[in-house]
């Protein structure tokens, strides 16, 4: 589970200043997000969110946010919101929520959303192998460790040098 904040802060900019949306609250939240101040980002999204309660973006700004905070529950929330609010549906918005929720010790809620994240339009190949790494630690947090074993599998076949899964396949020999 990466930490990628600075880079979905600069998409998120970057999708605001393309659709003109959002406050001056919401940029300055965004500029903060990207500096690695995240405890003024969030106060300062929180208040662009307080202002307008349907801005998709301003919810995925503060989701990313609380996750830097390690705010879990928070993150998981906001993240939410962007989907309630016609946010985009993309594989890193599911990839952060079934990151949250295996934080939360959710593993089937995770699962969910690394399959509606893998099912995304805009997935990347980066983002792709992320999310089958993620779907295997899920199902191992969830004591399914058959369902690991063969994720990993495919997995392995499909990415031979991962160093992360060699050492995934040694642990799950174990079970």
């Amino acid at each position: 589970m990466k930490r990628q904040a600075g880079k979905y802060a600069a998409v998120l900019l970057a999708a605001l200043m393309l659709t003109g949306c959002g406050s001056n609250l919401l940029e300055d939240g965004t500029s903060l997000l990207e500096e690695g101040n995240y405890e003024e980002a969030a106060a300062a999204v929180q208040e662009a969110v307080d202002e307008d309660s349907q801005e998709a973006e301003g919810w995925r700004g503060l989701g990313l946010a609380r996750w830097e905070q390690k705010d879990y529950e928070g993150a998981l929330e906001a993240f939410q919101s962007v989907l309630d609010n016609g946010g985009d549906k993309t594989g890193e918005l599911y990839n952060l929520m079934g990151c949250c929720a295996m934080q939360l010790d959710n593993p089937t809620e995770a699962l969910n959303y690394f399959r509606l994240g893998m099912e995304a339009d805009d997935v990347s190949d980066e983002m792709m192998q992320e999310m089958r790494f993620n779907e295997i630690a899920a199902y191992e947090q969830s004591g399914d460790m058959e369902s690991a074993k063969s994720k990993l599998e495919d997995y392995t076949a499909d990415y031979p040098d991962d160093e992360k899964a060699a050492k995934e396949a040694e642990f799950l020999e174990t079970r």
